[in-house]
């Protein structure tokens, strides 16, 4: 059984003994000059011996605390190198977990501007609809899609998920351009969600009873939606500001400039005793740098303040 002095004070031993002085030790530490000396006061009495000659102006070390100082700053030398590499293998790969259509329709298509400014963060991808528990996996980051809190987790809100009908030109000739919302009534729609077409034709004003009980092709994901809405196949409820690339490509249109909130977001979470991470501050800050210049063009109102509770 090791019979080791408590660490708090041995750690302010050591820094002592380097500087041979309190008040340096203390600012190394960040600490008083007061809980260096009790830190140190404590130590010589658990161990029966003096570590310093203390003088008006200087400190200097005993036989014993000269002895001690080497063999305590090498296994703290030790201990750093312990925890080093592991500190390395941490910072070195970033593991994110995000829904599978922000993963495919925002992320993806950004994550090289990300690699080319952090080349020495490696980055892992995971799209799934499961929530992660961040207790239980290696995941650092995640996009989540709710209204939050999330006990332990920080959470930095990125934008609203609105949604409004999206189609290919092609279908939307088909159908005659779909002028006024009841022409959806007789549409093929496309739904990953079955409140949203409910949502969309209430703020729509479209009321008959109709509108509620129209069949649709339910698919679990955004991304499916839009893939086959630009295949021609249907028309979906798909959130604006995860399709500007397909809308300026014209490959996706939206006929209408009505769109619904059903209450969620998107959001940055993270888990709270990660915050300082290097690797975690670096993607926040650029994550949330490409989140702000997206909302400098976005028209759809999706990147405003969230309403108050």
């Amino acid at each position: 059984m090791r019979r080791i002095p408590p660490l708090a004070a041995v750690r302010v031993f050591e820094a002592a003994a380097r500087h041979l002085n309190f008040t340096s030790a203390a600012a190394e530490l960040g600490m008083t000059q007061a809980a260096v000396s009790y830190q140190i006061r404590l130590l010589e009495e658990r161990l029966g011996t003096a570590l310093f000659v203390r003088s008006k102006r200087r400190v200097s070390l005993t036989e014993a605390g000269r002895r001690a100082a080497p063999l305590v700053s090498g296994a703290f030398d030790t201990l750093d190198d312990a925890f080093s590499g592991l500190r390395e293998d941490g910072e070195a790969v970033l593991s994110i977990t995000a829904i599978p259509s922000f993963a495919a329709q925002w992320f993806a298509p950004r994550l090289g501007a990300f690699q080319i400014a952090h080349p020495e963060i490696a980055v892992r991808l995971d799209a799934s609809n499961a929530i992660a528990d961040f207790g239980q996996s290696d995941f650092d980051v995640g996009i989540r899609c709710g209204k939050g809190p999330w006990p332990g987790l920080r959470a930095d809100y990125l934008f609203r998920v609105h949604f409004t009908p999206m189609c290919s030109p092609d279908f939307a000739a088909r159908h005659g351009g779909l002028t006024t919302p009841e022409t959806l009534l007789e549409a093929p729609l496309l739904s990953s969600d079955v409140d949203w077409w409910h949502r969309w034709f209430a703020a729509a004003g479209v009321t008959n009873e109709k509108a509620r009980g129209r069949q649709r092709v339910h698919m679990d994901s955004q991304a499916l939606e839009g893939s086959t809405a630009i295949a021609g196949h249907g028309i979906a409820l798909l959130t604006p500001p995860l399709w500007t690339r397909e809308l300026a490509a014209g490959s996706l249109v939206r006929p209408f400039d009505i769109i619904a909130y059903d209450g969620a977001s998107y959001w940055l979470v993270y888990p709270e005793p990660k915050r300082r991470m290097r690797k975690i501050q670096l993607f926040r800050e650029w994550f949330l740098a490409q989140v702000a210049t997206q909302a400098v063009t976005d028209g759809s109102g999706a990147f405003l303040p969230l309403p108050p509770d």
